[in-house]
């Protein structure tokens, strides 16, 4: 066992205080993803605590059957739909739910208001947050007397980001244990198991193609993504296409196959995010853009061949050792963040890419 790294903080955490910890996360699936090793290294370095997460509902199965999470707290979005209210009486269902729990911590890993409630509501002794420039004010300081910086765009890893509030407060993570935590659960392997026996494939002998993303901007062109399914075809590999099944994606979907030969197994819109995850464990390879599906590839170890154009793999890039990252150096502007060049909807600097970097960079990673 690797000793832990040194602190030379005056005001570190005393960890042997501390029973409860709730750590929150208000943001995407991705983004709630990439908190995961928050959990398992607070764990590693302290096993006495109880360690809870607070995020929004529809993204619960990115830290769900986590093994170091003790309690999973939700905000159901839909809250708001229901009237004023209804509203109300869940919001302060939950607030006292997190009340009752006694926190001697709070990880807020989001520039989010919430945060500053949950603290004074609950009574949490201690909190951390980053200094983000849009809460540069001094009820934020003083809610959160743990502050770390914030760094530009494109200059460190989200997943970084997140462990910084644990290096402000006198945890040092190894460098063997910043791993992204994803957990499948045997329902979802079940049927994922049934689904694969069904279409006639074996674990670890397709490429698994997820084209989509809820930003379109990210996403490369149909015609391209057609051809790569036709030519791993045509090189005998079977290919898994998946997709969410939100309106947008599936009519994207449906315009890559109208311009295929040959018949991927698809299972677009037709999985849930666990039954996603196991599709994407037993793939030789991932292939994809910058969304959750790419995220999830990397938490599980499966290799990844990323398309980014708009984005930047800097901050946002796949959190494994596996990974061919594409890019266009024809584009001084990127990353730019822009829905699209002009807001057009369309990246260039993704269009940009071809079909034969693609093939080129999927032969690599299944070599």
């Amino acid at each position: 066992m690797s000793r832990e790294p040194e602190c030379f903080l005056k005001d570190r955490i005393d960890f042997s205080k501390i029973q409860r910890v709730l750590v929150v996360k208000l943001r995407h699936h991705g983004d709630v993803l990439l908190t995961s090793p928050v959990f398992q290294i607070l764990k590693n370095h302290y096993p006495h605590l109880d360690i809870d997460a607070l995020v929004y509902k529809d993204t619960e199965e990115m830290l769900s059957l986590h093994p170091s999470i003790d309690q999973l707290h939700t905000i159901d979005r839909r809250w708001k739909t229901l009237g004023l209210s209804v509203q109300l009486t869940e919001e302060l269902r939950l607030l006292n739910k997190l009340k009752h729990r006694n926190y001697d911590l709070l990880i807020h890993l989001t520039e989010h208001q919430r945060g500053l409630i949950i603290k004074q509501y609950c009574r949490i002794p201690k909190a951390v947050s980053a200094s983000y420039p849009r809460r540069n004010n001094a009820l934020w300081r003083w809610t959160f007397k743990y502050l770390h910086p914030v760094f530009p765009m494109g200059k460190r890893h989200r997943v970084e980001q997140h462990l910084d509030a644990l290096r402000r407060i006198g945890v040092q993570p190894a460098g063997n244990e910043r791993q992204l935590v994803l957990e499948v659960g045997k329902e979802a392997r079940k049927k994922v198991d049934s689904i694969m026996a069904r279409e006639g494939v074996g674990a670890r002998s397709y490429v698994h193609i997820h084209p989509t993303s809820r930003w379109l901007f990210k996403t490369w062109d149909h015609e391209k993504f057609a051809h790569v399914i036709d030519r791993l075809a045509g090189a005998g590999k079977q290919v898994v296409l998946t997709s969410s099944p939100d309106k947008q994606e599936l009519l994207m979907i449906d315009a890559i196959l109208a311009k295929t030969k040959s018949k991927p197994i698809n299972l677009c819109g037709e999985l849930t995010l666990k039954e996603l995850a196991g599709v994407i464990e037993s793939a030789n390879v991932f292939f994809g853009v910058d969304s959750v599906p790419m995220h999830m590839a990397a938490a599980l170890n499966t290799p990844v061949v990323a398309l980014f154009g708009p984005s930047d793999p800097v901050e946002w890039g796949p959190w494994c050792a596996k990974k061919i990252i594409l890019t266009s150096d024809l584009f001084p502007c990127r990353p730019c963040g822009v829905d699209g060049c002009g807001g057009g909807k369309r990246s260039e600097c993704l269009s940009d890419l071809t079909v034969k970097q693609v093939l080129l960079a999927l032969e690599k990673v299944l070599q």
